[in-house]
């Protein structure tokens, strides 16, 4: 019996395939290096991370991070209320519509985030050390393709 030949893979399938060789376990490590700071050395977990980067980004209600986050607002709630009390957020009722709360990032909040983010650079530096200029304009021009797609 003669095998059947599988038809060639097509450029978007190998890129699917090389998205999924890479991005998980890529995310996997980044993840748990951040877990570990957040957790070792400012007593936070990677949700209540991911929170404060989002509201960072311009998320500023817990109704807009229940969705970012696909979690319940009662959930989104408590865990704002945990970082409020960390002193890492701020709530302001909007003036206009009381069932609106904006969220904002303390000091101590922006603080924590650049020394997180700072600490994750240092650590991923030496990683992309290994590529070449040309390679990381690659990655670079990648990355920015991937955003656009996703945006």
């Amino acid at each position: 019996m003669t095998p059947v030949a599988s038809p060639a893979k097509t450029t978007t399938e190998i890129a699917l395939d090389r998205f999924w060789e890479t991005v998980p376990p890529l995310w996997s490590h980044v993840r748990a290096h951040v877990r570990q700071v957040a957790t070792e050395e400012f007593a936070i977990s990677v949700e209540q991370f991911q929170m404060l980067r989002l509201v960072r980004s311009g998320r500023g209600s817990v109704s807009e991070l229940a969705v970012a986050r696909n979690i319940s607002r009662p959930a989104i709630s408590q865990a704002v209320d945990s970082l409020v009390n960390k002193g890492l957020l701020t709530r302001t009722p909007d003036t206009e519509d009381r069932r609106y709360t904006q969220l904002a990032l303390t000091a101590s909040g922006n603080a924590m985030l650049d020394a997180i983010f700072d600490d994750a650079r240092d650590w991923m530096r030496p990683k992309l050390a290994a590529l070449g200029e040309r390679e990381l304009e690659n990655v670079i021009r990648a990355m920015d393709s991937l955003r656009q797609m996703l945006d």
